[in-house]
């Protein structure tokens, strides 16, 4: 799980649906080579949870696949922008929660 990630959901939700029910270690390969800003942030979460699942000791890490991957709305910070005239616009700074679950086959 990461939570307040600042990339936008709808940029992780895309990177996550190539990977949602694949095998762990294939999911890492493939997003090792995805070009996008938001897979180094899930590759990271991916690694993690592998990471726990080996040091408890109750799961083989080969036969792990990812469950469920859930990518959740966080806060949005609230900017402002000068524009002509005296008026602003609004800059709105997503954030985005992670929640991933690995399973044995």
């Amino acid at each position: 799980m990461a939570k307040y990630v600042r990339v936008g959901p709808r940029k992780l939700r895309l990177v996550a649906d190539m990977v949602r029910g694949q095998n762990a270690k294939r999911a890492e390969k493939t997003l090792q080579l995805t070009l996008k800003r938001s897979a180094k942030v899930l590759r990271k979460v991916l690694h993690t949870a592998i990471s726990n699942a080996e040091n408890r000791g109750d799961q083989d890490v080969d036969n792990l696949y990812i469950k469920r991957i859930c990518i959740n709305e966080g806060p949005t910070f609230k900017r402002w922008l000068p524009r002509a005239r005296g008026s602003a616009s609004l800059i709105r700074k997503r954030t985005s929660h992670i929640e991933l679950i690995l399973e044995e086959r």
